[in-house]
């Protein structure tokens, strides 16, 4: 940094070439102070350098996040590479759904009889708010041990449609009740809120009632069907503990007639999640690769291009694809049509891939997760996280490193605009009274000048 310079008048006084000119004391101090910036200005470019290592490094770590997501999915023993798919010869009488612990296999099924939910209603009036005939009715609801009897009275402040409604939903008996209006008029609809036997529900008169108030519509049953010949009935359409890991949903009865539902791998659900893997790979490899390739027109390379760290990561991911697992049948990527292309980013052979899956299913998902996670998603994520974990990865070192070097700049920067300040105050109040002097250099010299007689106006000659 240069210190003060002394004010020399004489020579600003050569310098302007007329006594009254002054001085442009702004653009003189900005002059002297941009001397002194000079290292600022390589501290800022080194901070633009930084700067886009750091975009760049946060890059990769955010692809590099994303590859481990997707090798996550295909780690999970439950998940896209052990999902199964079912399928139905007649979906008009059964379809099914199939967990990853259900076996693959073939079943017949024989749907006899649907389950049903029972219903009962009233006779009719005029409208919601005329009143029925006065009576005393029993609901029963359930079979056996589990039978429930409710005495319901029409009268005495239940009387009509909407009141009667409203009282049998207020004694919460697994039974809905609703008004239902049409041209004979106006009626109370109950209906069980569940499917079965076990849901039935009736109605009786006690003495003196009309015995025909109530009219029972359906009868609660549970559905009847046979899985491999196995006799089955359930409360419901949907049938699960029949087929382990397989729900059935029973869409239409048909007594003697054969449904194949057949339970098998999930091939599309397992080929997307290999293919995500891979396109986040290739992602990944692609960026990588820019940071050293060469632009022969601005002869430059990627902010990463001297970064030994980013170098050994690209080693690291190029070396996984010829991961080996010892398999007999799928062993290596390339049994599942995986190739590695010249720039290191892999190709699937759809067809190739999904015929590994329907026919090997437990094969592909051993390669990929091994006997006790060791197979070559889990060495791969080990691989990545080397660099790319959020707490000690060589990605978030290097990003606090240059951080931290930012900021030291950043500070030399300030200390250096701090000092910088000083000397322009400094300088602008020296200035600005040499200014001043120099603008009344010529009232001076007037007076020098009367002092001395030489007066321009006096007519004698000069002494």
């Amino acid at each position: 940094m240069s210190s003060l310079p002394t004010v020399n008048l004489s020579a600003l006084f050569s310098a302007t070439g007329s006594t009254s000119s002054g001085i442009d004391v702004a653009s003189t101090v900005s002059e002297i102070l941009a001397a002194d910036r000079a290292p600022e200005q390589q501290w800022e470019s080194q901070q633009q350098t930084i700067a886009q290592q750091s975009t760049a490094l946060n890059q990769l770590n955010s692809s590099a996040s994303s590859l481990v997501d997707s090798l996550s999915a295909l780690q999970d023993p439950l998940g896209a590479l052990a999902a199964q798919d079912t399928t139905s010869n007649q979906p008009s009488l059964v379809t099914a759904t199939a967990s990853g612990t259900a076996a693959t296999g073939n079943h017949v099924i024989v749907v006899s009889n649907l389950a049903s939910t029972a219903s009962w209603y009233s006779g009719a009036v005029a409208d919601g708010n005329t009143a029925f005939a006065a009576g005393g009715y029993e609901l029963t609801v359930g079979t056996g041990s589990s039978q429930t009897t409710t005495m319901i009275s029409i009268g005495n402040g239940v009387n009509t449609p909407n009141q009667l409604a409203t009282y049998i939903n207020g004694l919460k008996l697994g039974v809905t009740a609703n008004v239902v209006t049409d041209s004979t008029g106006a009626r109370v609809a109950l209906v069980s809120n569940s499917s079965g036997s076990a849901s039935d529900f009736s109605l009786s008169p006690d003495s003196g009632s009309s015995p025909s108030f109530f009219t029972r519509a359906a009868t609660g049953t549970d559905s009847s069907l046979t899985v491999d010949g196995i006799p089955i009935t359930s409360a419901t359409n949907t049938v699960t503990g029949a087929i382990s890991g397989v729900t059935l949903f029973l869409n239409g009865q048909a007594p003697g007639t054969e449904v194949g539902v057949s339970v098998g791998p999930d091939v599309s659900q397992a080929s997307q999640a290999i293919n995500s893997f891979v396109s986040a790979y290739n992602s990944l490899v692609s960026q990588v690769n820019g940071q050293f390739a060469y632009d022969s027109t601005n002869q430059t390379s990627g902010p990463l291009a001297s970064d030994s760290t980013v170098r050994m990561f690209q080693s690291e991911l190029l070396a996984a694809p010829s991961y080996s697992g010892g398999g007999s049948v799928i062993a290596t990527l390339g049994n599942l049509g995986i190739t590695m292309n010249d720039d290191g980013t892999l190709t699937v052979d759809s067809s190739t891939l999904s015929s590994a899956i329907q026919n090997n299913p437990s094969a592909v998902q051993a390669f990929f997760q091994g006997a006790s996670s060791d197979g070559f998603a889990a060495n791969l994520t080990s691989a990545l996280n080397t660099f790319a974990d959020p707490s000690d990865g060589a990605f978030t070192v290097d990003l606090k490193s240059l951080s931290d070097e930012n900021t030291d700049l950043q500070n030399q920067i300030d200390d250096l605009e701090t000092y910088l300040s000083g000397v322009q105050t400094t300088l602008t109040n020296e200035y600005n009274q040499a200014d001043i002097a120099l603008q009344e250099l010529p009232m001076q010299e007037q007076q020098i000048n009367a002092i001395l007689g030489n007066n321009s106006n006096s007519n004698g000659s000069n002494s």
